[in-house]
């Protein structure tokens, strides 16, 4: 396994205010030559990139006055490199990505830079890459407190050996690597002591939930339905299962993790249906990620106080690692209140009483 070695970096620069003096939608501006550019993934995978990541992204960069273009690759790799050189050659003096597979990714960075275009690497690491920077959360966390908090919800029902499936993510991204060794820090030991019982487990290409969903069907009918619990390595995947789970009479019934903690998996949570998510603040992400692209569109560079070990080049990236938190029923109340979802959003009449009794306010 590719494993990233980590010093945390302390959250001090995503909670830095950033200096306000107005900005645009389009990153047009009559005397703002610098243009950040930032290409997002996609919008099928999750729900994030364009309802939390474009939006904070886009708030700093009007905040702080600088030029920008946000454009999202759809996950088509042709797309997301000529993006890349519509950004460069509109004049982007600095370049953010979140990669769609190291490949990709790492040619439009070096390409960037033998341009002069500084980049950052956005939630993803590029392996082998140039970024001059990397902001993202503590990943192997993130994956450790899934198993956690699978391991919660499993005990909770007092399952008994429990059959436990899981659904990793896309082979082709870094951080799927480290989610999954995070959580199998936790599950591992508890199969080899007998604990638990190892299922079927499976990356899910692109982190295609129609694929996901596919998947999981086959591995119920593999185990006869005997599946007790089901890591699931983000949110979309775990609505698919918990979609498959429903139609076999299941749902409510095996313990669904996930992550991102969108509003369908808040109301998956709210229904019983998903067990918990682990929740990233990503304006926390966006605005750290947003400080160092304005600095460098002015030829400064901050110090940052992280460093992640790239695993195939061996180059130290001067990184910004933020801090998950594991989302339960009793804390979903905490999403809302930071402001991620809305309580109209989340609380439709379908979950109001959920809601209610969830102590969202």
């Amino acid at each position: 396994m590719r494993r990233v070695l980590t010093t945390l970096a302390a959250a001090g620069l995503a909670a830095g205010a950033l200096t306000a003096c107005g900005g645009d939608s389009s990153g047009g501006g009559e005397s703002r030559a610098a243009k950040i550019a930032v290409i997002l993934p996609d919008s099928a995978s999750s729900n994030r990139w364009e309802t939390a990541d474009r939006r904070y992204l886009e708030a700093a960069f009007k905040a702080a006055g600088v030029a920008y273009d946000i454009q999202n690759a759809q996950g088509d790799k042709n797309a997301f490199q000529t993006i890349a050189d519509q950004q460069i050659t509109n004049g982007a003096t600095v370049l953010m990505i979140v990669n769609l597979d190291s490949g990709t990714g790492k040619a439009v960075l070096d390409k960037a830079k033998n341009q002069g275009v500084a980049t950052i690497d956005y939630d993803r690491l590029t392996l082998g890459g140039s970024a001059e920077y990397y902001v993202s959360f503590d990943n192997v966390q993130v994956g450790k407190l899934q198993g956690e908090g699978l391991q919660k919800c499993l005990t909770d029902l007092k399952a008994e050996k429990p059959v436990v499936a899981e659904l990793h993510g896309s082979p082709t991204d870094n951080n799927a690597t480290l989610f999954k060794e995070g959580y199998e820090s936790v599950l591992n030991p508890l199969y080899a002591n007998g604990t638990y019982v190892k299922g079927p487990q499976e990356p899910v290409p692109a982190w295609n939930n129609t694929t996901a969903s596919t998947i999981f069907e086959q591995m119920l009918t593999q185990t006869g339905n005997k599946i007790d619990g089901v890591l699931a390595a983000n949110d979309g995947l775990g609505n698919a299962v918990i979609t498959t789970l429903k139609k076999n009479g299941l749902n409510g019934k095996v313990p669904v993790t996930g992550q991102d903690a969108d509003v369908q998996a808040l109301q998956n949570i709210l229904a019983g249906d998903q067990c918990m998510t682990v929740y990233k603040a990503v304006k926390q992400e966006a605005d750290a990620a947003a400080e160092l692209a304005i600095a460098l569109s002015k030829a400064e560079r901050k110090s940052v106080p992280g460093r992640v070990t790239d695993p195939e080049s061996g180059r130290d990236v001067p990184s910004v690692l933020l801090t998950p938190k594991t989302i339960f029923f009793d804390s979903v109340k905490d999403v809302v209140a930071d402001g991620y979802v809305t309580k109209a959003a989340l609380c439709t009449e379908a979950y109001q009483a959920k809601c209610a009794e969830a102590g969202v306010s």
